[in-house]
């Protein structure tokens, strides 16, 4: 998630309405559906199907003139939050190349393979993005710093690169939903009135139990790893990179900042070592600007498609269906889960998600007694859980950008947020944890 995503769209101009929420079926026919139906992630450019679910998005909006309903759909496409994102992609892509043509994927591969043994190289990766995460508070962050290393073990192990790079999107995903400075935890705490240590309490109950299942899930799948490949000697100097960006997204430095640094840290470190000269540095970070090009297509066409789903009442519409049958306390924590899930599915940004879905939420639990605790923990980690495994939302792409695997190909592998959904709709079932509970309907 990029850093401090805070700015609210304005309000919907039109009544709730279903149809609205057309465009975003036709994105998950066009793409989801044909790409399992040939077997193939790779029949189906997700480009593609953005731009079929874009032209629906803009003919059947409510916007007046062609030109009205255009200039509407390309204010979604420039939101502040959607260019952030494409200048993060831009500099994540320039990092990635030099730091890889600099030789710093392979100095960190040796070192992770020289510290565990290969059945644990999964679960190793997996409990430092959870660390990670946790520490930096961006899901993004991590997927950034992780995702190159998790790729170049893939190729040493045999195991699956979709399955490595699930690996550090679950990881990231842990933290996103759990750290203090995360911006999901900042809004579902403030819509909800209650403290973020306090909200914590109620959330690791449910997600720590959820992520020693996914350690253990990946141990027993790094049993299947099968290499002779003996690590080298560690270049120390070549780690440098690495190291210090997770060092100072730790710090809490701006995730833009700490892009910078590493792309000037991978630049200087590879001519010193004769890696390349000033100009292969140079045309290392413009193939790696490039490559990133789908991604930023995609997020531009993405925001504008969910800008017209918003503006012509969707989100509206599935706020009233999921508030309309509430009866008991159990049944409000459903529909909260329901409610910032949906949300989230109509506008790819967890943290937009929970501004939306916050105060009504909130109205929610007052009415039918769920604590506030309880109540924010929900918010968060089910908006987490749907932001980590939709193909057009910031992790996947990232992740699918920096491996070159299909988003559809790593949601195979995601095995913490759908652990954690299902978990969590077992703890709302049972009442769990029944601390919490202010009363028990």
């Amino acid at each position: 998630m990029p850093d401090r995503l805070n700015n609210i769209n304005p309000p919907v101009n039109h009544a709730p309405n279903a149809w609205a929420l057309i465009p975003l079926g036709v994105f998950l026919l066009t793409y989801l559906a044909v790409s399992i139906i040939a077997g193939d992630f790779y029949k189906m450019p997700i480009t593609v199907a953005f731009v079929i679910s874009s032209v629906v998005a803009i003919a059947i909006s409510k916007g007046g003139k062609l030109s009205n309903r255009i200039e509407q759909f390309c204010r979604g496409a420039a939101n502040s939050n959607i260019m952030l994102m494409v200048l993060i992609f831009i500099l994540a892509g320039a990092f990635a190349e030099t730091a890889g043509e600099m030789g710093a994927v392979d100095a960190t591969v040796n070192l992770a393979m020289s510290v565990l043994p290969e059945n644990l190289l999964a679960a190793g990766i997996f409990i430092a993005a959870c660390f990670i995460s946790m520490s930096v508070g961006t899901s993004v962050g991590t997927i950034v710093a992780l995702a190159p290393v998790a790729v170049g073990i893939a190729s040493k192990t045999g195991m699956a690169e979709a399955l490595m790079v699930g690996v550090v999107v679950s990881g990231a995903m842990f933290g996103d939903n759990l750290s203090f400075i995360s911006d999901t935890t900042i809004v579902a705490t403030r819509t909800q009135g209650c403290k973020m240590s306090d909200k914590f309490k109620v959330n690791i109950r449910i997600a720590l139990p959820i992520a020693i299942l996914t350690a253990l899930i990946y141990i027993v799948i790094g049993f299947g790893a099968n290499t002779t490949y003996t690590p080298q000697s560690i270049e120390w100097i070549k780690v440098i990179p690495y190291l210090v960006v997770l060092v100072t997204a730790i710090m809490g430095m701006n995730v833009m900042v700490v892009l910078l640094i590493g792309i000037i840290l991978s630049g200087v470190i590879g001519m010193l070592t004769g890696n390349f000269t000033i100009w292969e540095w140079n045309a290392s970070m413009g193939i790696g600007i490039t490559s990133m090009g789908e991604l930023i297509i995609v997020t531009l066409l993405a925001g504008g498609m969910l800008e017209m789903i918003r503006y012509n009442g969707g989100i509206d519409w599935i706020i009233i269906k999921m508030t309309s049958r509430i009866r008991s306390s159990k049944g409000a924590e459903f529909s909260i889960a329901g409610l910032v899930s949906f949300a989230n599915l109509c506008t790819a940004n967890n943290t937009i998600a929970l501004i939306m879905a916050g105060p009504i939420a909130k109205d929610i639990a007052g009415k039918f007694q769920v604590d506030p605790r309880k109540s924010a923990s929900i918010l968060d980690i089910f908006s987490c859980t749907v932001q980590g495994i939709i193909p057009y939302g910031a992790q996947l792409l990232m992740a699918a950008g920096l491996s070159g695997v299909s988003p559809i190909e790593i949601m195979q592998y995601l095995y913490y947020p759908y652990l954690l959904g299902i978990g969590t709709l077992l703890a709302i079932a049972f009442r769990y944890p029944r601390k919490y509970n202010l009363n028990h309907n």
